[in-house]
Order: structure tokens, then C-alpha cells, then sequence
């Protein structure tokens, strides 16, 4: 048929040039569907056309059949009447209305097949632009998917070189120093400007500590058999044999059980704030482990 073969050949021409100059392919799909609407509505003005003019041609048909029965009953009134040259005229004219009708019937026929065919075609047209327009959803949703693939496979090439994974590590520890500074500036300042009397007693439980570490000290050498264990506090004070305050305070040192001088700390010599640091501390216990003696 004549209109949808210009109608294929123009969406042919379009495709063809938007294809050729297409940069974005939605861009392009939208645009096809809108010109295959475009031209639906232009065919289906013309299939519009083709049934009004069928209907043209029917009623013509009728028109001329219902003239030509007209003038056949005239006929017959002539002859009925004895008037034979009227009744010639009249079949004269009922065989011209006749032929034309035939004419007509014969148009209306061919035009009727011809609209029947345009319908199919129309309806045909139709579902497939519907089809189209499916299909334009599907092919937009694997365009975004590759597109977002893409943008996904860019995105890890360029943090391959590690340069964004290094930043955020420098920045974490630039962070994490930060915290640190402000917690060691509150503590200076709560130092130096607190209250002097709560410093005092903080200092006060230090000393007290320290004390506490003797204790356990001397604690630990009865565990291991290096002193006799701590006698009664009335042993202490009536048991014989034990040192008077006199003879502790005369000068001479003194003894263990086993003859050996008591150690300083022992005989209640003030002790002195251990300020070594712990790597000194693990360094001399590592010279015990080892047997070799301090240098």
C-alpha cells in the first residue's frame, strides 16, 4: 500500500540519520518512538480517509440502485397506464441508473477490501511501535547498566594506584594525632591549673604506691623461702632473741636466719621513686633470663 510504503521509507531515512549522528542512545530511541507516533497519526488520517471514502462510494451505490428501482416501477405504471413511449423512457433511464449502480458497487467493493486491508496494517503498525516502546525500556535499562559498569570499572582503575587509600590512611593518622594533642593539652592545663590541694593528694597516692610495691616485694621473698616468714606482733615484742631497738639502733647491720645482712629496703631505709622506664625494665629482666650480669 502506498501510504505505509512512505511511511516505512521515511522511518527508514530517519533511523538511518539518527543512527549515523547518535551520541546518546536514549536520546535516540525517545526520538525514534516519538517519529513512529508522529507517523502512526499521519497513517491513521489517511486509513481515515480510504473508510470515508468507502463509505462515499456505498452510499453512491445505494443511491443509484434505489434510482434505478424508482424508474422501473415508472415502467410499470406506463404500461399498466396503455402509455408504451413512457414506459420506454422510463426503462431507458432505470437501465442508466442500473449500469451506474453496478459501477458503484464495483468501486465500493474494491475500496471496501482496500480499507480492510489499511486496518490490518494500522492495527499492525501499532503493535509494533507498542513493541518498540518495550523494547526502548529494555535496551535503556542495559544501557544504564553498562554505563554504571563503566563508571564502577573507572572509579577502581583509578584508585588502583592506591594514591586515594594512602590519602585517607595520612588522613586518619593526622586525626588520631590531633586527638592525641588535645587530650595531652587538657592534661597539661588540668595540671597547672587545677586545684593545688587535689595535686597534693595525687601526689601523695603515687608515694603511697610506691610503698605499696615494697610491701609486696618483701611479701613475695617469704613466698620463696628468701625470708622467714612475718612473726605475731607479740612474738615480735616479747619472743626472745629478737634484736632490742638498742641493738637495732647500734650500728651493727642486720642479719638474716641464714647469716646474710638484710637488704637496705628491708631495715626500712627510705626508698627511692623508681623512674626507669619499662624498655629499661625489659632489658634488665631479658640480662636475668639470660644469665649475663648487668653492664
Amino acid at each position: 500500500m502506498g501510504i505505509f510504503d512512505r511511511f516505512s521509507r521515511l522511518v527508514r531515512s530517519n533511523i538511518n540519520d539518527l543512527i549515523s549522528s547518535a551520541e546518546d542512545p536514549e536520546k535516540m530511541l525517545n526520538t525514534l518512538i516519538t517519529d513512529m507516533n508522529d507517523q502512526l497519526i499521519k497513517a491513521k488520517q489517511q486509513v481515515a480517509v480510504a473508510i470515508a471514502d468507502e463509505r462515499k462510494l456505498r452510499d453512491q451505490f445505494e443511491k443509484e440502485r434505489q434510482q434505478a428501482a424508482e424508474w422501473e416501477q415508472k415502467a410499470e405504471l406506463a404500461v399498466r397506464s396503455d402509455r408504451d413511449d413512457l414506459a420506454k423512457q422510463a426503462l431507458l433511464r432505470q437501465t442508466e441508473y442500473a449500469e451506474r449502480s453496478e459501477a458503484y458497487f464495483a468501486e465500493w467493493q474494491a475500496q471496501l477490501a482496500q480499507t480492510e486491508q489499511l486496518k490490518v496494517q494500522l492495527r499492525d503498525l501499532a503493535d509494533k511501535i507498542e513493541e518498540a516502546k518495550r523494547k526502548r525500556n529494555l535496551l535503556l535499562a542495559k544501557q544504564r547498566r553498562a554505563e554504571a559498569q563503566r563508571r564502577i570499572q573507572q572509579t577502581m582503575s583509578s584508585l588502583s594506584e592506591k594514591s586515594a587509600f594512602e590519602a585517607f590512611a595520612r588522613m586518619e593518622e593526622k586525626i588520631e594525632t590531633n586527638v592525641r594533642m588535645i587530650a595531652a593539652e587538657a592534661t597539661i592545663d588540668q595540671e597547672f591549673q587545677g586545684d593545688k590541694l587535689e595535686s597534693e593528694f595525687k601526689q601523695l597516692a603515687r608515694g603511697a604506691g610506691s610503698g605499696d610495691a615494697d610491701t609486696r616485694l618483701l611479701a613475695l621473698k617469704q613466698k620463696m623461702g628468701m625470708l622467714p616468714a612475718a612473726a605475731p606482733a607479740a612474738d615480735r615484742q616479747l619472743g626472745a632473741g629478737t634484736p632490742t631497738r638498742q641493738a637495732l639502733g647500734s650500728g651493727a647491720p642486720a642479719q638474716q636466719p641464714n647469716g646474710a645482712p638484710v637488704p637496705p629496703m628491708q631495715q626500712g631505709a627510705p626508698q627511692q621513686q623508681n623512674n626507669t622506664s619499662e624498655a629499661e625494665l625489659l632489658a634488665e629482666f631479658e640480662e636475668l633470663t639470660q644469665g649475663r650480669p648487668k653492664g
